[in-house]
Formats: structure tokens, C-alpha cells, sequence
């Protein structure tokens, strides 16, 4: 299927509002200036490359080159209308020990491992990096809850407790 014929398989949520932290934002301000910025160039550079070299429907490298740039391109069109919807969140969740979108948790599972996550926006959400969004079954069962305070979370596998062992607005 090519052109307009082809379904999406997921909704387009580019244009959804919603909040993400300074960094966050930052973060993908970045990645669209490098998109734009230097791979962009290169990759149209090596376009004008293999597209200089002869039959195109036989040219790998051309082909690779220019899927390679519809990619980028939709990448940025994706990053600029996110950009223009998301609503910063620079002030710093309260000190009061409850959990709110920003701050920093430290969990301690049924197992006794502690694990430490920041509830963050959807756009920025990398597991790796302990970064969770704030729309996911843990977080959601977090929201509000202060340390001390065990908490059940449903999640495909079964339900977890977890004990808020500490609760911060700055990164441990």
C-alpha cells in the first residue's frame, strides 16, 4: 500500500496536549535541531550521490537514502507539531513528600528490590533511564500518595505492591 491508501496502525497524537518537563523539552528541541541540522543535510547529500550514479530502481544506496530521508522528515513534521502543543512544567513538584508529575520515587518491591523512577510526560519516557510517564499503571497508582504509603498496581503480569520508600523534587 503506498500514498493515502495506507492505514495507520495507531492514532495521530501529535496534536494531543500535554505536559512535559524543561529538560524533556529540551531534549527533543535538540534532537530536532540535529535532525534538521546534520542528518538531514547528509542524508540529502547522499541522495544527490546515488541519485548522480544512474538507474534509481536499481540503486540500493538510493533507495536506502531516500527512505532514510522520508524517515527524518516525518520525524521532524511529528517533533514540530509536538513542540507546539506540549506545556512545560519548570517549577519543581512541592516539598511535602507526596508524589506529584516531576518528582522522583524510590520503590521498594514485595522482593526487596528499590528501584527509583521520575514521573515524567508521555514524550519523554525512557524505562532505561528511569524516566516513567506519568499515564502509565505505576505512576497513575503513585499520584499523590506520600512515603511510607504501600502501593497495589495492577499491571498485565498481576498486581505489585510497592512501599514509597522516598519521595523528592530533585534527583537523588
Amino acid at each position: 500500500m503506498r500514498g493515502g491508501s495506507r492505514r495507520r496502525t495507531r492514532p495521530d497524537e501529535s496534536a494531543k496536549p500535554s505536559h512535559i518537563t524543561a529538560e524533556g523539552y529540551r531534549r527533543l528541541e535538540e534532537e530536532a535541531h540535529r535532525l534538521w541540522n546534520v542528518e538531514r543535510p547528509k542524508i540529502a547529500k547522499a541522495v544527490q550521490v546515488a541519485a548522480a550514479e544512474g538507474d534509481r530502481s536499481e540503486n540500493a544506496e538510493y533507495l536506502y537514502s531516500k527512505r532514510k530521508l522520508g524517515e527524518i522528515d516525518r520525524r521532524l513534521r511529528f517533533l514540530g507539531k509536538r513542540l507546539d502543543v506540549l506545556t512545560i512544567v519548570s517549577e519543581p513538584p512541592p516539598a511535602d513528600g507526596r508524589v506529584y508529575f516531576g518528582s522522583w520515587v524510590t520503590l521498594e518491591d514485595e522482593e526487596g528490590d528499590v528501584t527509583t523512577y521520575r514521573l515524567v510526560g508521555p514524550d519523554e519516557t525512557d524505562a532505561g533511564a528511569g524516566l516513567i510517564s506519568i499515564d502509565s499503571p505505576v505512576a497513575k497508582a503513585l499520584l499523590k500518595r506520600q512515603e511510607g504509603d504501600e502501593v497495589e498496581v495492577r499491571r498485565p503480569r498481576g498486581t505489585t505492591l510497592y512501599k514509597l520508600v522516598r519521595v523528592a523534587n530533585t534527583p537523588p
